[in-house]
C-alpha cells in the first residue's frame, strides 16, 4: 500500500481528487491574519475566552456564548473582559436563561457585557 495521497490503496482521483473535487484556485487562501481560524489574531487571554465560551458543557450555551465570543472579543475593553470572564464562572443553565430572557440576571451579573450578549443572540436567525 502507497502511503501519501491513497488511504486504504484508493488514489485521490478515485474520489474527487484532495479536497473532494474542488479546484485548488477555489479554496480559500491562508491570510496568516487569523480570518480562517478566528483566533491567531487574538492574544492569549481572549483565545482562552473563546475556547471557554465554545466549550462549556452543554451545547446549547457552547453556542450563545460561543458565537457572541467569536464576534465580539476582539472588541471588549479590558474591563468588559473582567465581567465577560466573570459571567463564564456562572452555571450553564442560568446563563442560558438570562441570555434568552426566561429569567433577568442577578445585579452582579446585569451589566454592559450582558446586555452585549442578549442583543447578539437575540438577533440571531433561529
Amino acid at each position: 500500500m502507497r502511503r501519501g495521497n491513497a488511504v486504504m490503496g484508493i488514489e485521490d482521483s478515485a474520489i474527487g481528487g484532495a479536497h473532494g473535487g474542488i479546484p485548488p484556485a477555489a479554496l480559500p487562501k491562508p491570510t496568516g491574519t487569523g480570518e480562517n481560524d478566528g483566533m491567531t489574531s487574538l492574544d492569549p487571554r481572549r483565545k482562552r475566552l473563546l475556547y471557554v465560551s465554545q466549550h462549556r458543557g452543554t451545547k446549547e450555551t457552547d453556542l450563545l456564548l460561543g458565537g457572541f465570543a467569536a464576534r465580539h472579543l476582539a472588541d471588549l475593553d479590558d474591563g468588559q473582559l473582567a465581567r465577560f470572564e466573570q459571567l463564564l464562572d456562572a452555571p450553564d443553565g442560568d446563563l442560558f436563561d438570562w441570555i434568552t430572557g426566561r429569567r433577568p440576571a442577578p445585579p452582579p451579573h446585569d451589566h454592559d457585557v450582558m446586555d452585549l450578549l442578549i442583543a447578539f443572540n437575540t438577533k440571531r436567525p433561529a
